[in-house]
């Protein structure tokens, strides 16, 4: 999968400890003429089968396309960490700085003011600074999808979502997955009830982290005992907890996952319906290979992702694929193409701008 038409290419301090957590191979120091990539991940970790690791995977295929492409990475294991760890990267005269995630937001607003020749980019925000290329995505378009396709499928007439944090590049999801719901049951004249989030009241269920899937679990428990029967974590590695209990669940329960493909990222594949599907790889691929091309990369408009520019999805429904009608696929393919098309409107608070 391709962005379409967006680009014209192809579109606390952890100093060197903590970059050794990266691939050997794939963390070594920029060498002579290269250019030099630098990610900063979010607290999830590199390989959080989530938004992390999608934007890692962005920088290994820009240095499988251009080889005279350095990239490196640093883990951030607190939010305290944003900062020193950014700082590092301009001190280390790297071409290009990801900050990956919104919660990065004024830790990247911060270091880019003070350095402007510095080009960053960042994952899930848009700042007010003209060297920062934001990469932000309307996952509230393909969440519409995944609500809709999740009321055909529940036996139960209640399906559930929960989120890491309440901020925009989570709740987005939330509120399109909670519309895609309450457009099935306008459409079908049913009652599916969405657990855990509020649309109107813009609150929920929150695990307030992204990493314990012990707490993925705890929260996604509580909403099977309500009586839902599909769940869509949005909540990066702790939502591991939930697709893991609901694989052993034997098929009491199935899951949607986010970001990236669940049935290639995580070992949950059986009890992962589809995936609300974030390109962040993509996005990241071409905007580093823009840069190292010697390209601007501009933060006005930057990069949104769309159902239009296949900046988001819907995963392939893989091994429920047999399980779902036939009908309800035309369904969602014809909501699809409608929001692709601006015949369908999908509005939420948290949508890039």
């Amino acid at each position: 999968m391709r962005i379409a038409s967006v680009f014209a290419v192809g579109g606390l301090v952890l100093a060197a400890a903590a970059c050794g957590e990266a691939p050997e191979d794939n963390n070594a120091g920029s060498e002579g003429d290269k250019f030099s990539a630098c990610m900063v991940t979010d607290v999830g970790g590199i390989d959080d089968k989530s938004f992390n690791s999608s934007a890692w995977k962005g920088l290994e295929a820009a240095r499988a396309e251009n080889k005279d492409i350095d990239i490196k990475y640093v883990a951030s294991k607190a939010e305290a960490d944003y900062e020193p760890n950014l700082t590092q990267y301009v001190n280390q005269d790297c071409d290009f700085i990801l900050a990956v995630g919104g919660l990065m937001g004024d830790a990247t607003s911060k270091i880019a003011a003070a350095n402007p020749d510095q080009q960053f980019g960042i994952v899930d925000a848009k700042l007010p600074e003209s060297n920062v290329y934001p990469m932000q995505f309307d996952t509230a378009q393909a969440g519409f999808l995944a609500g809709y396709l999740a009321a055909g499928l529940s036996e139960t007439g209640k399906v559930g979502t929960y989120g890491g944090r309440k901020i925009p590049p989570v709740t987005i999801f939330m509120d399109g997955y909670a519309d895609g719901v309450a457009h099935y049951n306008e459409a079908k004249g049913e009652k599916v009830q969405v657990l855990g989030w509020d649309k109107a009241a813009q609150d929920g269920s929150f695990t307030n982290d992204f990493s314990k899937q012990d707490e993925g679990k705890k929260v996604s428990d509580a909403l099977v005992a309500q009586g839902a029967d599909i769940i869509m974590p949005v909540a990066g590695g702790a939502g591991l907890g939930t697709t893991g209990a609901a694989s052993a669940s034997g098929g009491k329960y199935n899951t949607i996952w986010v970001d990236v493909d669940g049935c290639e990222s995580t070992p949950d594949c059986a009890a992962i319906i589809t995936t609300v599907v974030k390109n962040i790889p993509d996005a990241v691929e071409e905007a580093v290979l823009k840069a190292a091309a010697g390209e601007r990369l501009e933060a006005n408009p930057g990069f949104t992702g769309t159902l239009a520019n296949d900046g988001v999805s819907l995963a392939p429904y893989h091994e429920f694929d047999s399980k779902i009608p036939a009908e309800l696929k035309a369904e969602v393919d014809k909501l699809k193409a409608d929001i692709a098309a601006g015949m369908i409107k999908v509005e939420s608070p948290a949508q890039p701008q």
